[in-house]
């Protein structure tokens, strides 16, 4: 990769499009004397870091706006860089022509994230909190708000370190003894040495087994509304949204196609999936629903069986019971329609564990529903304040490290010599570097701040 640290650079950072004000960025040495060169206004280089300043940015003798320009002198701002912020009406084309006039001025347009990878190369956090600038910006309910903050704030980072840390005293221990192979000495005690493998992979594999939470949190809950047709999915959708979302008939077949949406829980975001009824059916159109119905209750989070009160019998409810306890996925079997239900059917509905009963049409118990998928869900460990990972990057790092402590453990078990341990523990603590930016390559890097949005 080219190194183009030194350049100054720039971008909109503020969302495109038109609005009452936009927001120009940048960062570099040259951030302050080069927006000097097309502002009118106090000599921009004689100012003080944190300070506000009036005045116009011109091409020559062209005013393009008037403009609110901020100064952040390094290394107090977010690079630790010279940063100057450009507050400009939110015109389109003011918003051009500004970013225009700073290019002819020496300044270069910024790739995605590269103001972010700034503040990470020069110090400012580590790389598990630079990617949770990114999930902060995405956040889209309070619980992966509260995600982001927490881990942008050090939290995830300060448990990786911890470990990588303990680790690094055995290795240096067992480096030491390959220094002084020939007088066979041992600094590292292997008792010592295993028991601090098998704590930390007790560590691991909690923060491992957190991801499925953490997932969740980030990405929201794919939850699959299945049923037979008229179970009254398309309902059950409509209601829990607010909205007329899916067309509802008594007509068996009417949903064909998968239709969705998003609602937040207290701070969850599902997404509902409303699918084509479960039958056998010889319309070859309602066919292909039913096997995309199929489909998506195999890639389901979390699945929500309505049975038909009024109409289901309860030996074909046992068998899609079984069906669903072999797909091995969450579900929760609702019986629908209790102002019309057949009253052997409810009997024995209410006889089987975990069942729910609503009315979809009338709104009935559909709070009691939500508080159910919450529980599922289970964010108890999460309002503890434990450490959650809702990076995928970090969670397949931390499965790579569990895998080479485990190598740790079986060398230990087989008497294996310092050599062949420190290779091991040094695969470790490479992976566990890896999460928090102590070790990486600009292909990394490159791949993380790529997802960016330019301008942050």
């Amino acid at each position: 990769m080219q190194n183009t640290q030194n350049d100054t650079i720039v971008a909109l950072s503020t969302a495109p499009g038109v609005g009452a004000i936009a927001v120009i960025r940048l960062s570099g040495n040259e951030a302050i004397t080069l927006t000097n060169k097309v502002f009118h206004g106090k000599d921009l280089e004689t100012q003080e870091s944190h300070t506000i300043h009036f005045g116009t940015i011109r091409q020559e003798d062209r005013v393009i706006d008037e403009v609110l320009v901020s100064l952040f002198i390094a290394p107090k701002s977010f690079t630790k860089e010279n940063v100057v912020e450009i507050s400009c009406h939110g015109s389109p084309y003011i918003v051009k022509e500004v970013i225009k006039v700073l290019l002819t001025t020496g300044a270069r347009l910024a790739r995605p994230g590269e103001f972010t990878q700034r503040a990470f190369l020069n110090g400012q956090f580590d790389l598990a909190q630079a990617e949770a600038v990114a999930d902060l910006i995405n956040a889209d309910s309070a619980a992966s708000h509260e995600a982001a903050i927490k881990q942008m704030r050090g939290g995830f980072s300060e448990k990786i370190k911890q470990l990588r840390e303990e680790l690094i005293h055995f290795a240096s221990m067992i480096e030491l003894e390959l220094d002084f192979g020939e007088e066979d000495v041992e600094f590292a005690d292997r008792n010592d040495l295993k028991a601090l493998i098998n704590n930390l992979q007790s560590a691991i594999g909690h923060l491992i087994s957190s991801f499925d939470l953490g997932n969740v949190i980030k990405n929201g809950v794919p939850t699959v509304i299945a049923g037979k047709p008229n179970a009254g999915k398309s309902t059950l959708l409509n209601a829990l949204l607010n909205e007329e979302k899916a067309i509802v008939s008594d007509i068996a077949g009417t949903t064909r196609d998968v239709i969705e949406d998003e609602i937040n829980i207290e701070g969850i975001t599902f997404r509902f999936i409303d699918t084509a009824g479960l039958r056998e059916t010889s319309d070859t159109i309602e066919a292909i629903g039913v096997e995309r119905t199929k489909e998506q209750m195999k890639k389901a989070s979390l699945i929500i069986y309505l049975v038909d009160l009024a109409a289901d019998n309860i030996v074909d409810v046992n068998r899609e019971v079984n069906r669903l306890e072999n797909l091995d996925i969450p579900f929760l079997l609702v019986g629908n329609k209790t102002d019309k239900a057949n009253p052997e059917l409810l009997a024995s509905i209410k006889k089987m564990d975990g069942t729910l009963l609503i009315s979809a049409f009338l709104k009935e118990n559909l709070d009691v529903l939500k508080d159910r998928l919450l529980q599922i869900v289970n964010l108890d460990s999460f309002k503890t304040g434990d450490t959650i990972v809702t990076n995928i990057r970090h969670f397949d790092n931390l499965v790579k490290t569990r895998d080479a402590l485990q190598d740790v453990l079986n060398g230990l078990a087989n008497n294996v010599t310092g050599d062949f341990l420190a290779m091991d523990i040094r695969q470790a603590l490479h992976y566990l570097g890896e999460i928090t930016g102590e070790i990486t390559t600009d292909d990394l890097l490159a791949n993380i701040f790529s997802k960016f949005c330019i301008g942050k």
